[in-house]
């Protein structure tokens, strides 16, 4: 059964689209630590990014990379942080979270936007890219 990151690649589930490129995917996190958290996927459905071919783990870290200097661009924060802990979801994520304070990067406490800014933010991340 297809995870729910390839339903979103494929798109039968909405999501706010960051960027994409023929292997890569990135979106906002619609549960995000903060304004701007940002969520970059192999489009190939693979559980843990350690069992990601050489190739494509060394091209989601620069894809990922490409889009947290546009997500430090866009959004305002301390500086971008870069996490994979990957239990909720069997597909390899890397989440890119801007970072006010430590408390962000915790999965704590969660940030809320209307649909109006999730589109506003997607909107100037993208404009960076």
């Amino acid at each position: 059964m297809a995870s729910i990151f390839t339903k979103i690649i494929n798109g039968e589930i909405p999501c706010y689209k960051i960027a994409e490129t023929d292997r890569f995917f990135a979106f906002l996190d619609i549960n995000p630590n903060s304004k701007g958290h940002t969520l970059c996927v192999p489009k190939q459905e693979v559980d843990k990014i350690f069992d990601l071919d050489e190739a494509t783990y060394n091209g989601l870290m620069s894809f990922s990379r490409r889009v947290a200097l546009a997500i430090e661009k866009a959004v305002p924060c301390k500086r971008v942080g870069m996490t994979v802990i990957g239990l909720e979801v069997p597909h390899v994520h890397v989440h890119l979270i801007p970072l006010h304070s430590m408390e962000d990067a915790r999965f704590i406490e969660k940030a809320v936007l209307t649909p109006e800014a999730f589109e506003a933010t997607a909107k100037a991340i993208k404009s960076f890219l």
